[in-house]
């Protein structure tokens, strides 16, 4: 039985560079960039993950590690503790009861507060 080791393809830096950049386009997708170039999309996918772990652990220009960048894009944040001033309740305008009979009208004005007993005032009142 003939058995032919299996040599893997190697890929040139500015091929890795030229589809990670495809891939970092707005609207992009792994599968169709990879396919163009003839490529698998699960390899495209382990460069990302190099490339984002390179970026991880190089340090910035400044000579500051740069923090960590999660996967997912979500980055926290530190907030300091700044009192908010908290708005006032909004204001119930006042109950307001217009009866009327035959000619003539009454209006009455209940501060929404004692919504209660403008109820009950008006449960006797129809009686």
């Amino acid at each position: 039985m003939d058995s032919k080791p299996v040599q893997r393809r190697r890929h040139s830096r500015a091929l890795k560079t030229q589809v990670l950049v495809e891939c970092d386009q707005p609207g992009a997708s792994v599968a169709a960039v990879s396919q163009s170039h003839g490529l698998n999309a699960n390899l495209v996918h382990k460069w990302r993950r190099q490339q984002q772990a390179k970026a991880r652990t190089e340090p910035q220009q400044s000579g500051q590690a740069s923090p960590p960048v999660p996967a997912d894009g979500f980055v926290p944040l530190q907030l300091s503790a700044v009192a908010v001033p908290v708005p006032p309740p909004p204001t119930v305008p006042d109950i307001r009861i217009e009866l009327r009979r035959g000619a003539t009208t009454m209006v009455m004005s209940w501060p929404a507060a004692a919504a209660v007993e403008c109820g009950a005032w008006l449960r006797e009142w129809l009686k």
